[in-house]
């Protein structure tokens, strides 16, 4: 029988040196452990950027500025980017199915307990707990696709992750929004949240266990470093990093401070009508899919660099005062986005040497690092000049993206 068709076995166990079983496609073991990512992809999204489409009332019920209420995601995701890193180290010893587990359940119980919160500060702590807890997951979860799925099937496997991710960020922003104009933002917070759990309680009972993951008992500061080091001593990976930092900074900006400008005349838009903008996440999940397919059969930097090129044709669209041609480019935004997300975050595993984990824990960092700080400096552009200054600025960082995208490019085929 065909390693990839083995029977699961109910713990993760670790891999025999030298030998690899690769999970592939067509097996039984690879659609649940592809529905699983799937379900952690969408319950992670949905729960970090629920508070999104609530950032105008945040704004007006605790009196903050647009800044200030954009803390309540710019913080998750800050102290997720912390979390990612010691995720990677954790993850060595405890094994990638149990913490991508226990973050999940962590992350969906504390999104309850935001619908509680009783003040700002209070609701600001738990966001920066969840950020934390919900560390397990991304990076991990990236580790386990390079470590597990054939290699020749990982570009459509991490599309469809990356695909999962853009669902939950559709459904958490979509589902507040609604949720939000007919229950208030607490209720809807509470549907979130619960909504999470299920989706956490379905990957703990599809996942496979590792099969090609080596467990490292007790924690060795020394080989980690090393491991980071080494990654970022390699002539490619530290500009795919830089990629995810401003490419994901570019879209959250974008993201963050559209709801401030469509709720204001003269769009005025209620919260549905502002949470059904989001949809447009829908071209995210295929283009994710799409780009991780293309970028296996024509080339993953020709694709990325693409994907770029979109995401910021995108952003010049929404300068136009027109509602049409706002929600065009923030379709065209999205899916060159993640078309370029899913290319990136499939070039880590592909050009890290040993230790993905670790790789993919540093490509994680950059991209929730640029989340959080870009996404709030977004706010000051918005506060002083407004839209067209958040355009600028959302441009200029697509426009280094490009060129370290070339760059990797020119490295990695030299080293090839």
């Amino acid at each position: 029988m065909p390693p990839s068709v083995h029977a699961v076995k109910t713990s993760e166990t670790a891999a025999t040196p030298g030998q690899k079983h690769y999970l592939t496609r067509g097996a039984g073991a690879y659609r649940r452990a592809s529905l699983a990512l799937f379900l952690s992809g969408f319950s992670t999204f949905s729960l970090l950027y629920c508070v999104q489409p609530l950032l105008p009332i945040f704004s007006q019920e605790f009196a903050v500025s647009p800044a200030e209420s954009s803390l309540s995601l710019s913080l998750s995701t800050g102290f997720l980017a912390v979390a990612i890193v010691c995720a990677a180290a954790v993850s060595a010893g405890l094994g990638r199915r149990s913490l991508m587990s226990i973050s999940l359940v962590g992350a969906a119980l504390l999104t309850i307990a935001t619908a509680f919160a009783p003040n700002w500060h209070l609701l600001l702590v738990i966001r920066a707990l969840q950020g934390l807890v919900l560390g397990g997951v991304p990076a991990v979860a990236m580790a386990y696709l390079a470590e597990e799925i054939d290699p020749r099937g990982l570009g459509a496997t991490m599309g469809l992750y990356v695909g999962g991710t853009a669902f939950g960020g559709m459904s958490g922003r979509v589902l507040t929004g609604i949720f939000a104009e007919y229950l208030t933002w607490r209720p809807a917070l509470f549907i979130i949240g619960a909504i999470g759990l299920a989706a956490a309680i379905g990957f703990i009972a599809l996942l496979p266990p590792s099969r090609n993951f080596v467990r490292r008992p007790g924690f060795d500061p020394r080989f980690h470093a090393k491991a980071w080091l080494g990654h970022l001593s390699n002539p490619a990976l530290p500009f795919i990093f830089t990629i995810a930092f401003l490419a994901m900074g570019s879209f959250v900006t974008i993201y963050n401070y559209a709801g401030f400008r469509l709720v204001a005349p003269p769009y005025g838009l209620n919260q549905t009508e502002l949470g059904l903008i989001f949809t447009v996440y829908l071209f995210g999940i295929g283009a994710s899919s799409i780009g991780g397919l293309l970028g296996d059969r024509i080339g993953h930097f020709s694709v990325l660099l693409f994907g770029l090129a979109l995401t910021a044709a995108g952003s010049a669209l929404t300068l136009f005062a027109s509602l049409p041609a706002i929600i065009l480019g923030i379709i065209v935004l999205t899916t060159g986005f993640f078309m370029s997300h899913s290319i990136a975050s499939g070039l880590v595993g592909k050009l890290a040497h040993g230790t993905k984990g670790h790789a993919s824990s540093l490509y994680m960092l950059a991209y929730y690092v640029g989340s959080s700080l870009m996404g709030s400096a977004g706010g000051w552009f918005f506060a002083v000049e407004g839209w067209v200054a958040v355009v600028i600025f959302t441009l200029a960082m697509l426009a280094l993206a490009f060129v370290s995208a070339c760059l990797a490019q020119h490295l990695a085929r030299r080293k090839a």
